[in-house]
């Protein structure tokens, strides 16, 4: 037996197992669960559940032996779980009792007994009582028959054999009234007495309640470090860690499945007598629905499919090609919706038992499983709101659309050009330049308010066309039609902003490159900077008879360029806007809000520890003691055989709405930093580039479903049913 240093144990124990009903139903169990080695002198010991002897028989007595039923049971497990630890036979919890109920702790020859109120009654070291069926070994353990004794030993050979006994003599809470003590572990063919123990007490993770996590990774682990690190910090990098909390969290949060797994192995059945009739009931109702479902969703794919055909026979004609480049952002979105509205039996299909194993994981894929669908039933939601009132309201909303175009053009356009004709703000322009580009500038203000006018008489027609795709397709399909329809309503804007992008850009590039000329330099375009060159006396006099015109222009030219810059821009902005609520709306996790709201432990982001007793005992009194040893030898071993206890609750904190919603929202933001803003800020002071709406986060384009139809609809009902098969799940666990 190890007498040396301490070893260090920390013992992960259900809350439940530590109960003094628990005990009376199982007054000897075996444990299951994991051994975690993170070093030779620290381990973790994760407590799964435990069984009594006729669970465990009714395990090694059937066609399979207990190591087939582990590796069964493994193979179900995370890879990650897996390459660490394996899920074993860990030891038996032993809770001996007298006939007066009183609980006994046995060391070598002699007993102890505890009353309920954990005061020592009697010590008789002489005697030895009858202890189990089979009696004790030495060490403490319990003896066992011919086919328990051949757990033990199988798992004596794959890690540890832990005797641990319950101690009532303090209780830390109303759900926690036995506190387990680690009797002894043996391991590699030692029996280790001497350990210092945290016992852990957690609650079991369970699918839809909670779960254990570590929280975020850090940001900048992906960050490439140039800097040469210190030789210490290469040592402690290569040092073995002191406690491997990923393996153990895992493990956790795989402690129910791993339990519902081996009960699946056992032979005891269950009387369901009294839940047959609610069970047909149940199957009748889901198995109507699935129909139900399915068959409307075949009948939209149905649909779906003949215009989809009929679009494909008319996508090369230029009609189709201009609309598309006019309505690009209604045809992208109604693209996304289609695939969205094909491919939900898709994203409901489940994902097998390696992700429901572990809750953490089941949780992950339940969110990302119900996002798209929940993001669909909102958005249509939306959309059918904004429709009704579009519809109910089309003679208003049309009356205030056709006053607000008339407002704008009259005492927007047309004052402002006007206003440049002359001398706006003081300035001197020149007359002529201003003139014309004036009059250039109200020609097609006029055209195209007369055009406009003539297509104001389809104006309700076309409200009513977007009130329709709201409530079709959803809010965002509806927000993408009225931005295209903008861009379609300023395309008069847009033109003589570019027009005058171009001259303004054309002239700054000019007088750039005569200042230039001036200064005997010339830019070179390969090696991107400017050379020394030599210019001749006539293109002196060329450069200086262009020069002065040219920057004596710049001032009208440019007052023209700023002002319809600032009505592009403006208009830019509101479709900017819009996207942006396109986005967002794309990329809000609805389900993970509104599960945040009603239960918000299922988002667990780091652990703390309540401590609440911390001892330091003898564990001699636990320990065999040999007859043959002297007084004074037993003596000097009692005085240094010293262990530390410590006892805590496992918790965990718990994100806030921002958090949860913030990673979603980062491809909305990511083309908005200040880089792009200075660099479009300073593409409108060159006149080589204008402000336009960034790259929106849209969800991922999916390639088009072409399946038959049958096969579609046996999908979509084998989708609904697998829905049944979680709520099952959740309501069993």
């Amino acid at each position: 037996m190890r007498r040396g240093n301490n070893r260090k144990c920390r013992l992960w124990w259900p809350t439940h197992l530590s109960s003094l009903n628990q005990l009376n139903l199982h007054s000897y169990a075996f444990l299951f669960g994991w051994f975690i080695s993170s070093s030779e002198a620290s381990f973790d010991i994760v407590v799964a559940f435990a069984c009594d002897e006729s669970a465990l028989l009714s395990m090694t007595t059937t066609h399979t032996n207990l190591e087939r039923v582990l590796q069964g049971i493994n193979r179900k497990m995370p890879v990650l779980l897996q390459g660490k630890s394996k899920f074993s036979l860990l030891g038996s919890y032993a809770a001996d009792c007298n006939s007066k109920g009183q609980l006994l702790m046995v060391r070598g020859k002699g007993k102890k007994h505890i009353n309920s109120t954990g005061k020592r009654t009697c010590l008789c070291v002489d005697e030895l009582a009858p202890e189990g069926k089979w009696g004790r070994r030495r060490c403490g353990c319990h003896k066992l028959d011919v086919i328990l004794e051949q757990c033990r030993a199988l798992a004596l050979e794959d890690n540890i054999w832990a005797q641990i006994v319950c101690d009532d003599s303090q209780a830390v809470g109303r759900k926690v009234e036995l506190i387990p003590k680690v009797h002894h572990i043996h391991r590699k063919g030692e029996a280790i007495f001497q350990l210092d123990v945290h016992v852990v007490f957690y609650g079991i993770p369970v699918f839809g309640g909670h779960h254990y996590s570590l929280g975020f990774k850090s940001s900048s682990e992906g960050v490439t470090n140039h800097c040469k690190k210190p030789e210490w910090v290469k040592d402690l990098n290569r040092k073995q860690p002191y406690l491997d909390l990923d393996a153990v969290i895992l493990s956790i949060n795989t402690a129910n499945a791993a339990k519902v797994f081996t009960e699946a192995y056992c032979s005891a059945k269950r009387s369901r007598v009294s839940f047959h009739f609610f069970c047909m009931f149940s199957i009748l109702t889901w198995q109507l629905l699935a129909v139900l479902v399915a068959s409307l969703s075949t009948i939209f794919y149905v649909i779906l499919q003949s215009f989809h055909v009929c679009l494909s026979h008319v996508s090369q004609s230029y009609i189709y090609v201009a609309l598309e480049k006019v309505f690009c952002n209604t045809c992208k979105n109604l693209e996304i919706r289609c695939c969205q509205l094909l491919y939900w039996p898709v994203f409901l299909k489940d994902y097998g038992l390696r992700s429901q194993s572990c809750v953490e994981y089941a949780e992950k894929a339940a969110f990302h499983k119900h996002s798209m669908w929940t993001s669909l039933v909102v958005d249509l939601l939306l959309g059918n709101f904004l429709g009704i009132i579009l519809w109910c309201r089309a003679r208003e909303t049309c009356a205030w659309v056709s006053s607000f175009s008339e407002n704008a053009t009259n005492y927007l356009l047309r004052t402002g050009c006007v206003w440049l004709m002359g001398n706006p703000a003081g300035f001197k322009l020149n007359t002529e330049l201003a003139g014309v580009l004036g009059t250039i500038s109200l020609i097609a203000i006029q055209i195209w308010s007369t055009i406009w006018w003539l297509l104001g008489l389809f104006l309700i027609h076309l409200i009513k066309v977007v009130a329709v795709f709201g409530s079709l397709f959803g809010l965002t399909a509806a927000a993408a039609l009225i931005i295209d329809t903008i861009s379609l309503a300023t395309t008069h804007v847009s033109t003589l902003q570019w027009l005058l992008t171009l001259l303004y850009s054309w002239q700054i590039q000019a007088v750039d490159a005569l200042w230039r000329l001036f200064r005997g330099r010339k830019w070179n375009p390969l090696r991107q900077r400017l050379d020394s060159y030599a210019y001749s006396v006539e293109q002196h006099v060329v450069g200086s008879l262009l020069f002065t015109p040219l920057l004596l222009l710049l001032p009208t030219t440019s007052l023209f360029y700023i002002f319809f810059t600032i009505m592009k821009t403006t208009i830019s902005f509101v479709c900017i806007a819009i996207q942006f609520g396109i986005s967002i709306i794309h990329a809000t996790p609805y389900i993970k809000i509104f599960f945040w709201f009603m239960r918000r432990k299922r988002f667990p982001c780091g652990l703390w520890f309540d401590i609440v007793l911390c001892r330091r005992n003898a564990t001699n009194s636990l320990e065999v003691e040999s007859a043959d040893k002297t007084a004074s030898e037993n003596s000097r071993h009692r005085s240094c055989s010293k262990s530390t206890i410590l006892v805590s609750f496992l918790h965990s904190n718990f994100l806030s709405l921002r958090q949860v919603v913030w990673p979603h929202y980062r491809n909305v933001f990511s083309d908005v930093s200040r880089s792009s803003i200075a660099f479009s800020a300073y593409g409108v002071l060159t006149g080589k580039r204008t402000p336009s709406a960034p790259k929106i986060g849209l969800p991922p384009m999916l390639p088009w479903v072409s399946i038959p139809y049958k096969e579609y609809w046996r999908l979509c009902h084998e989708a609904v049913l697998a829905c049944r098969q979680d709520c099952n799940c959740q309501l069993h666990q």
